[in-house]
């Protein structure tokens, strides 16, 4: 029979290229719904902010931010910034081209993630902010049949 779950991770951020591991807490949800096999769809709520995954570590983290300064620099002349006279338009770009969710496969009741695979959140807005993540798990509570080889 299959199953949706719902649940949201509330978490404070810096702003400014702020990225933040949030794989456990995913996890968690994941095991909590009982899927055995399914997806996991986690979507940040705002157009300032951006879910992807990155080996999270401080060099990769530091390779990431430095690519979207070059990509969407934080000091460009932005038709957002002359519209609304904030300063944000580097953000609501970045959230853009990242996304602002991702789709995970769940096997054995689990993530389906690479070794060095993390999913982060970005929050890529000029100042802290308080963010909310959705976690939506779909599946199946059962194990699958076996496969034939």
């Amino acid at each position: 029979m299959t199953t949706v779950f719902q649940k949201t991770i509330q978490l404070p951020t810096e702003g400014m290229c702020d990225v933040q591991d949030i794989t456990a807490r995913v996890e968690r949800i994941v095991i909590e719904s009982g899927v055995i096999t399914g997806t996991a769809n986690v979507s940040g709520v705002g157009s300032t902010l951006g879910i992807t995954t990155i080996e999270y570590e401080p060099g990769a983290v530091a390779d990431l931010e430095g690519a979207l300064d070059q990509i969407a620099p934080v000091h460009d002349n932005y038709a957002h910034n002359q519209r609304w006279g904030d300063h944000n338009g580097f953000s609501h770009l970045r959230s853009a081209l990242i996304g602002t969710s991702q789709t995970f496969p769940i096997t054995g009741g689990h993530l389906r993630l690479g070794t060095w695979q993390q999913i982060v959140l970005c929050d890529f807005d000029d100042r802290s902010r308080h963010r909310e993540v959705v976690v939506t798990v779909m599946g199946d509570r059962s194990e699958p049949p076996p496969q034939n080889s």
